[in-house]
């Protein structure tokens, strides 16, 4: 899978890693689309959500499976095994217990939020 990664200095670099099954790119193009898709890998819980410019989220876990389907703007999410820059069309599986972090874009970002318990 093809997924491009910001370093310390924000610079992209590209990697091709097995971890990065997490990622994957989508062409659902509504918001109805993608929650019937979510609805079918079998996410509970969907609603969607809006952070402003810059917003962001500290080290954290959850004791579900999350994902995160960005409809407009982009987010960088990191985890111990590296970061995904999400831009519109991502989608992102955090595995349950999985340390995490995010920060959202200069634009602000949209997502749709699922869970799996």
């Amino acid at each position: 899978m093809e997924v491009w990664l910001w370093d310390r200095r924000f610079t992209a670099v590209w990697f091709n890693f097995p971890f990065m099954e997490l990622v994957k790119h989508t062409n659902l193009k509504t918001v109805e689309e993608a929650k019937e898709y979510l609805k079918s890998l079998g996410y509970k819980d969907i609603y969607l959500w809006s952070d402003a410019p810059n917003t962001h989220y500290d080290w954290h876990t959850h004791n579900f499976d999350e994902v995160r389907l960005v409809i407009k703007g982009e987010i960088l999410i990191g985890t111990e095994e590296g970061e995904f820059l999400l831009k519109a069309g991502d989608m992102m599986v955090v595995p349950k217990g999985t340390r995490h972090w995010a920060k959202v874009g200069p634009e602000g970002v949209s997502y749709l939020c699922g869970s799996k318990y």
